[in-house]
C-alpha cells in the first residue's frame, strides 16, 4: 500500500509543479529534501517564490511515522489510540500576485495505523478548494464541474456528499464566513477495496490542476490597482486564521513534531489585518462576502 501511494504522490507533485512553472514562465520551484531524526519520516518540499504570476506556491510531499496517533486524529476516532502509524500525502497552497486570481489549496493523503495482534486500519483523505478575492461565476462553475467530474465514476452521490463536507469544513466559525467557494473534502475513506479508494484519491488529485490552471491563465493578466491589492492582503488574513485555528492537517503536523517550515508553507508571504473593516455597499468586495462566500449549487447556477 505505502509504496503504491508514494509512487503516485511523487509523480503528482512533479506534474503539478511542472504545470505551475509553465504558467508562471519566470520562476521555478526549489527542491528541499528533508529527513526527521530516528527514521521518523522524510519529505520533499518544493517552493516557488516571487514569480511573475505566483507570489508563493508550495507543493509538499511528506511521509511520517509515529508510535501513537496524535489527539487531532483520535478525537473523532478513539479506536486509533495506541496504534503506531504511517501518514503520507501531498499538500499544496498557491498564492498568486494578481487579486483576480484565486488562492487554491489541495491535499491527498493516506494513513496506515497498526497494532500488534490486530488488523491494520487504513484510510484515504483529501480534496481541493478555491479562495477567490474577486468572484466570477464562470470560474466557480468551472471549478465545481471539474470536482463533479472527478467524482462521477464513483457514484452520483459522491460529489454532493463531499461538496457539502467541504462547505462545512472550510467554515471560519469566529467570522461566520466560508473560507472560499469550496470544492471537495473527504476523509476516513476505506469503504470497499484499497484499489477502489486509491483510484478515487487519484481522481481527485489529478483533477486539481485541471480545474485551477485554466482559471489562472484566464485571470493572470487582469489589470488591478492598490485597492484590489490591499483587499487581497486583508482577505488573506482569513486564510491564516483558518489554517492556524481549525485546519486538521496543520494541527496533525504540529502535534506529530512535523517539519514546521513545510507545515506552515501554506501561509501567504504578505498579509494584512484591519480593525473593523467593512467593504463599501454594492462594491465587488461586498459581493464576495454577500454572494460568493455562500454555499450554493454552482454547477446549476443561473
Amino acid at each position: 500500500m505505502i509504496n503504491q501511494v508514494k509512487t503516485y504522490l511523487l509523480a503528482l507533485q512533479a506534474d503539478i509543479c511542472t504545470q505551475l512553472e509553465a504558467v508562471d514562465t519566470e520562476a521555478t520551484f526549489i527542491k528541499d529534501k528533508w529527513k526527521k531524526p530516528n527514521n521518523k519520516g522524510n519529505g520533499l518540499t518544493r517552493v516557488l517564490t516571487n514569480g511573475k504570476v505566483f507570489e508563493q506556491a508550495g507543493v509538499n510531499y511528506s511521509i511520517v511515522h509515529g508510535d501513537d496517533m496524535p489527539a487531532s486524529a483520535t478525537a473523532l476516532r478513539p479506536e486509533l489510540a495506541g496504534r503506531r502509524f504511517t501518514a503520507l500525502g501531498v499538500s499544496l497552497v498557491i498564492h498568486p500576485h494578481n487579486p483576480y486570481v484565486p488562492t487554491s489549496h489541495a491535499n491527498v493523503r493516506f494513513f496506515l495505523a497498526e497494532k500488534d495482534g490486530e488488523d491494520p486500519i487504513w484510510w484515504f483523505g483529501g480534496g481541493f478548494d478555491l479562495t477567490p478575492y474577486y468572484g466570477f461565476e464562470e470560474d466557480c462553475i468551472f471549478w465545481h464541474q471539474n470536482a463533479k467530474d472527478a467524482c462521477t465514476p464513483f457514484g452520483d452521490e459522491v460529489y454532493p456528499k463531499y461538496k457539502k463536507w467541504c462547505d462545512d469544513y472550510f467554515y471560519i466559525k469566529h467570522r461566520d464566513e466560508q473560507r472560499g467557494i469550496g470544492g471537495l473534502f473527504f476523509d476516513d475513506l476505506n469503504e470497499g477495496s484499497f484499489e477502489q479508494c486509491f483510484a478515487f484519491m487519484q481522481s481527485v488529485g489529478n483533477s486539481y490542476i485541471k480545474a485551477y490552471r485554466p482559471i489562472v491563465e484566464k485571470r493572470k493578466d487582469s489589470e488591478y490597482g492598490e485597492r484590489e491589492r490591499q483587499f487581497q492582503l486583508y482577505h488573506r488574513g482569513r486564510y491564516v486564521e483558518f489554517n492556524l485555528v481549525y485546519d486538521r492537517g496543520t494541527l496533525f503536523g504540529l502535534q506529530t513534531g512535523g517539519r514546521t517550515e513545510s507545515i506552515l508553507m501554506s501561509l501567504p508571504p504578505k498579509v494584512a489585518w484591519e480593525y473593523q473593516y467593512q467593504p463599501k455597499a454594492n462594491s465587488p468586495e461586498a459581493k464576495l462576502y454577500e454572494y460568493y462566500l455562500k454555499p450554493q449549487d454552482w454547477i446549476n447556477a443561473n
